[in-house]
């Protein structure tokens, strides 16, 4: 099964469950950005109780591992948990959505997009801007840093500065976002 195959089955689990998603990470990034490799997928979702169970349950363990305490315990702490592809050892990080504003409107923002050939949801580019430079800021990942530069770069005036520096200082990225701008030529 490719990548594309594996977003396109997931994607369509997620909806027959009733799970509303959408790709962040280094998807989203490359989809805005330029591309880089990865070994992972990351998702946003945000499902209740119920429709959490019905997407475990959809999952066939023939195909996929994924503990149903980890996505359970996910649920209830606001983290996230792995489903991974047996047949190829692609791990999608489950994320599921917190409870907060920002999170709230980037999940609102979400927009629907091609990638690898299979129509989904993706995070908005300045969400997935401010995102990478939360990332950032937890571990001071230079390919967090570097996601963010090739967003901006491609982009240039289409991004939208201004709704990132309005999140920017609520999130504690707002001197990394300074650093990241003062460095344009």
């Amino acid at each position: 099964m490719s990548v594309g195959d594996l977003i396109g089955r997931l994607v369509g689990l997620l909806g027959q469950a009733g799970v509303p998603y959408m790709v962040v990470g280094s998807f989203a990034s490359t989809y805005h950005g330029r591309p880089r490799t990865t070994q992972d997928l990351d998702l946003v979702i945000d499902p209740t109780p119920h429709s959490l169970r019905a997407f475990l349950h959809l999952l066939p363990e023939a195909d996929y591992y994924v503990s149903p305490e980890a996505a359970e315990d996910a649920l209830a702490r606001r983290s996230l948990f792995n489903v991974i592809e047996l047949a190829s050892g692609w791990k999608v990080d489950l994320i599921v959505r917190k409870h907060r504003a920002f999170s709230e409107e980037e999940f609102r923002r979400r927009v629907p997009a091609r990638i690898l050939d299979r129509d989904v949801l993706v995070a908005t580019a300045e969400d997935t801007v401010l995102a990478k430079l939360e990332w950032a800021a937890l571990g001071e990942s230079e390919r967090q840093l570097r996601d963010v530069e090739s967003v901006v770069e491609v982009l240039g005036d289409a991004l939208d500065r201004a709704y990132i520096e309005r999140w920017a200082p609520a999130l504690g990225v707002a001197e990394v976002w300074r650093r990241l701008q003062a460095k344009k030529p």
